[in-house]
């Protein structure tokens, strides 16, 4: 049970220009839509809110699909999914574990992205990976494949349970096997097993980065990034952390974020700022993007509770090796929150400083982020910030538009539509704020923990929790709820909508949610 209440490694925005475009309009092609990682749909799309996802077969995890109610399709996944669902030109990308293995060469504990048909649910092909073999403390058994894939054109882009930077074809195995990596089936066979036979249904693997043999990083519980793309280059979180006792980081030196070439896997930059001399726990946090008329910086939220910008050019040190250019850096956390009575205030507390686990968002030129912790730390004090991008240096004295403290921790990443912020807590709370002042305008309690972050689409607001209800509110100033739906499994990933389809994911099953009456 405790790997089930495991790390939503956060689990799980299109600004213009040089920016990855997604295939359509109303796509869905990466986590938070576009590279400013706003939970909100960029279209106007009409969706289903009165659906039922149906009754189990007696004592099985298998579905009745007669007794659903607008249920487009049901994609059966593994028994925990932590790796948020992407859409992108008529096919749908879900991570999850092998406890439901749909190819009987992949046996026993494993991590996989499957690729399905977005019309029918069908499955096109899965990549289904070994485990690193290092167990829970790099490795969690049965958390499967925790990043939410991006797709750029033909490549889907992601990070892998092994602490790779993968590169695939999105068309899989069934048109050749493409690009210079060649080795699936040894690769995916696992250390000192004999080599797979790969058929049409397998993955197609273009290139692959090794972030612990060419960063040096030590991976805590698991790898999980959604990788950004800007241009030619990958933005990538290392997930580097603290050892298995929680004492040490064995990579001190190790970067947080590194940049990539996605055209080769060349390892381009690393961040250099000292992040994991001064980690918390982990960084499973995602970057995001901001593109205005005089800067481009990529966005981190920090393992050590900050939030940083960095230019997209890296500069080499007295060493000739490329870091990542540090515009600025900001604390989220308040200074009570670190230091109290003159002592600093031991991390994990329930009045503690947090790290930051949530994906900065990008709007109007301000960042927006909340602080919080692994849920197994349990409840405790939170800071949702706004920041203005435009200063340099230590800005934590000179960049905060405003900031609010009662929030509790968050995993969660915003939803900004109509200047209104959108965001829930751990503790199960979803707020409703002013983006310009801050001012709360309402809070709504769902009555379970929340991993995932809201949706605001179709003027409403999609938000899961760990009970497994789905709960749509209205979108607006006024509070007014719409509807909770039993959706028969924890929810720990975020709904998301696509060309008029309302999917969400549970643990067990992905579901698509359309008016089938139209």
């Amino acid at each position: 049970m405790k790997a089930l209440r495991l790390r939503n490694v956060c689990v799980l925005s299109l600004v213009v220009g040089c920016l990855a475009l997604p295939g359509r309009g109303d796509d869905w092609p990466m986590w938070g839509r576009t590279p400013s990682r706003n939970m909100s749909t960029g279209e106007k799309q009409s969706l289903v809110v009165d659906f039922h996802p149906g009754d189990f077969i007696g004592a099985s995890d298998e579905i009745d699909e007669s007794t659903t109610k607008n249920v487009k399709w049901i994609a059966k996944l593994g028994s925990q999914s932590y790796g948020n669902v992407t859409i992108s030109n008529g096919r749908v990308f879900v991570g999850t574990n092998n406890d439901s293995p749909r190819d009987p060469k992949y046996t026993g504990d494993r991590s996989v992205i499957y690729c399905f048909d977005e019309e029918t649910g069908e499955l096109h092909w899965e990549l289904n990976f070994p485990k690193l073999g290092t167990g829970k403390v790099s490795d969690w058994e049965f958390l499967g494949i925790s990043s939410s894939p991006t797709i750029d054109g033909d490549r889907i882009y992601f990070v892998s349970n092994l602490c790779e930077v993968v590169c695939a074809d999105v068309n899989g195995m069934a048109d050749g096997n493409d690009g210079p990596f060649k080795d699936e089936a040894t690769l995916l066979a696992g250390r000192g097993k004999p080599p797979l036979e790969m058929g049409d249904k397998d993955g197609d693997i273009i290139w692959t980065l090794n972030m612990i043999d060419e960063c040096g990083v030590f991976p805590h519980n698991i790898t999980s990034s959604s990788v950004l793309v800007v241009g030619d280059t990958l933005w990538v979180t290392t997930s580097n952390g603290v050892d298995y006792g929680h004492v040490e980081t064995p990579a001190p030196f190790a970067p947080c974020l590194i940049q990539v070439d996605k055209l080769t896997g060349k390892l381009l930059g690393e961040e250099s700022s000292g992040l994991s001399e001064r980690i918390f726990h982990c960084n499973w946090t995602s970057p995001s993007f901001l593109k205005t008329a005089d800067r481009e910086l990529c966005l981190f939220g920090g393992p050590d509770g900050w939030v940083y910008g960095f230019r997209t050019k890296s500069i080499e040190d007295e060493d000739g090796y490329k870091i990542l250019d540090e515009a600025f850096r900001f604390d989220a956390n308040p200074p009570e929150y670190r230091i109290k009575d003159g002592k600093p205030v031991r991390y994990a507390t329930a009045n503690g400083p947090s790290e930051i686990i949530a994906t900065p968002v990008v709007y109007k030129d301000r960042v927006y982020v909340p602080i919080g912790q692994d849920p197994e730390h349990g409840e405790g004090a939170g800071n949702l910030v706004c920041i203005d991008t435009s200063k340099t240096g230590d800005t934590t004295k000179t960049a905060e538009v405003w900031s609010f403290k009662e929030i509790n921790r968050s995993l969660s990443t915003p939803s900004i539509v109509d200047d209104l912020v959108y965001v829930a807590d751990y503790s199960g709370f979803v707020y409703c704020l002013d983006a310009d002042t801050g001012e709360l305008y309402w809070k709504y309690d769902t009555m379970s923990h929340i991993w995932g972050s809201t949706l605001v689409a179709d003027g409403k607001v999609f938000i899961g929790n760990e009970d497994g209800y789905l709960t749509i509110l209205k979108a607006g100033k006024e509070k007014e709820l719409i509807t909770e739906i039993d959706m028969m499994s924890p929810i720990y990933s975020s709904p998301v909508a696509a060309n008029g389809v309302l999917y969400v994911q549970t643990h067990t099953h992905l579901f698509a949610l359309k008016d089938m009456t139209e």
